[in-house]
């Protein structure tokens, strides 16, 4: 019995590995490389993991996942796979982004590459992944709060697959962006320092760290956003947040600012003191996702 129980795990084993399905986290399907049969450097690195909604005969919602990391490395879980399996459960497809970052030996353009390549991925398989192509969203935290807010205010005019060769119809544009804790400006006084070098090297010069300071960034051409941080942040200064909501305010997009007295920073959606007391996601994003017609 003891051989044959060891023989049907060596099976199982090799059947995982075939298929390439990923196991680690429930509701996970397999990795989809993102950048496979394409010449770029690191495209091994980079794959989203999706979390697909149960299909009911209408085309759902889609929310790309951007864990943080100061640009650095990544927090799958309780800013990656967590926050997908909570859009899941809410009749909302997620798929987890493993960007490339700076503990990969990468810089900008990289980042922005891996998210504008996931929305077009998304986008052009909306048929057979039941996805509404016009309620493609992205959710970011810490330094994925950066991303995601990159790809949402450069989304009309920077388009990075196409210097790599790539030609798409679909928008490489978020609907809606959710910033949760996000770095936002490059500048010395209150950015968060490790993220600027992990993004954009150590001594960037002024019009870099101008490029990449979001605030600075926000047209009337911005998605909707929704923004979340704490006033007792040590990581990433709350005035970050405080810089993209005066932004948005005076570009007058539709926009929510929630800030709070306590609860720090790397909370994310999993098991921890800030989320069991707020129930954020439940409490504070479901309703702003319905009054953005995201869902109903």
């Amino acid at each position: 019995m003891r051989n044959l129980l060891k023989k049907i795990v060596i099976l199982f084993s090799v059947f995982v590995v075939a298929s390439g399905v990923v196991f680690a986290d429930a509701g996970a399907s397999q990795k989809i490389k993102i950048w496979k049969g394409v010449n770029v450097k690191g495209a091994g690195i980079s794959y989203i993991v999706p979390y697909f909604a149960e299909k009911d005969g209408t085309a759902k919602p889609a929310v790309i996942v951007c864990p943080g990391g100061s640009y650095h490395h990544l927090g799958m879980g309780h800013e990656g796979h967590k926050v997908a399996q909570w859009f899941q459960s809410q009749g909302i497809n997620a798929f987890v982004l493993r960007y490339r970052v700076s503990g990969d030996g990468f810089n900008h353009p990289a980042m922005l590459e891996d998210i504008q390549r996931s929305i077009q991925i998304v986008r052009e398989n909306a048929g057979e992944w039941n996805i509404d192509v016009n309620k493609v969203g992205a959710i970011g935290f810490s330094a994925g709060g950066h991303l995601v807010v990159m790809a949402g205010a450069f989304g009309d005019s920077v388009n990075e697959l196409e210097k790599l060769g790539i030609k798409t119809k679909v928008n490489l544009k978020p609907d809606f962006v959710m910033p949760i804790y996000p770095v936002v400006t490059m500048e010395y006084d209150i950015g968060h320092a490790w993220s600027r070098k992990s993004l954009i090297g150590k001594n960037p010069s002024q019009e870099l760290i101008d490029r990449f300071s979001m605030e600075k960034q926000i047209t009337s051409k911005m998605c909707p956003v929704f923004l979340l941080c704490n006033k007792d942040d040590r990581t990433v200064i709350y005035e970050n947040s405080v810089r993209l909501n005066r932004a948005l305010e005076n570009a007058g997009i539709q926009h929510v600012f929630i800030l709070n007295e306590k609860g720090d920073h790397g909370f994310g959606m999993g098991n921890n003191k800030f989320v069991q007391e707020t129930h954020w996601n439940d409490e504070w994003l479901l309703p702003w996702l319905k009054e953005i017609k995201v869902i109903k």
